[in-house]
């Protein structure tokens, strides 16, 4: 029998220790949502693996779905946001940004501009060093608005054009209580 191979862009969002060597990863995927998928041996020290699959990294894998799940064949590393964050600022919201999503985001849904926000948003988090806790609540607004939790509206259009990243304005008190309303509207 054989199985489709798929091959996406992917964030590792986490990773689980399984067994003696193997391990389970948390992907955010662009083509496939937030996944689970497994990696055989990839704790052992001869495994040409396990520096492209941690966390934080952007990495290029190919997928397989059998019957227990989503496994893991071959990966290419593209980069690592948490190491190439030059501050210790800008290394605390890297993972906020990623717990942020490991809570929004539940099964496989397929939704790329998630995935093109956060990658985008990760891109400028790691090289701007001022108003850098500002940045991780625009990304805030910005997936609960592209996940359904924020209706659009005057308050959210401010922050929602390309370059609100960069010229990075501070939140009014009318969009920090819609960031409020939209985690408190996703129950997670």
């Amino acid at each position: 029998m054989s199985y489709k191979t798929y091959t996406t862009n992917a964030l590792v969002c986490g990773s689980f220790a399984n067994n003696t060597s193997d391990k389970y990863f948390l992907l955010l995927t662009e083509s496939a949502g937030m996944i689970m998928a497994t990696a055989r041996s990839v704790r052992e020290e001869k495994s040409k693996q396990r520096f492209a699959l941690q966390d934080f990294s952007l990495i290029k894998v190919s997928l397989v779905q059998g019957k227990t799940g989503w496994r893991i064949g071959s990966v290419e590393a593209s980069r690592n946001y948490y190491l190439e964050a030059s501050t210790r600022d800008s290394r605390v919201v890297v993972t906020e940004a990623v717990r942020l999503l490991r809570r929004l985001l539940q099964g496989e849904e397929v939704d790329s501009t998630v995935f093109v926000e956060t990658t985008t948003a990760l891109d400028i988090m790691v090289t701007k060093d001022s108003s850098i806790k500002n940045l991780i609540d625009i990304f805030t607004l910005r997936v609960l608005y592209r996940l359904g939790y924020v209706a659009h509206s005057e308050v959210v259009e401010l922050w929602l054009n390309d370059d609100s990243y960069i010229s990075a304005p501070p939140l009014s008190k009318a969009a920090r209580k819609v960031i409020d309303k939209g985690l408190n509207a996703s129950h997670l």
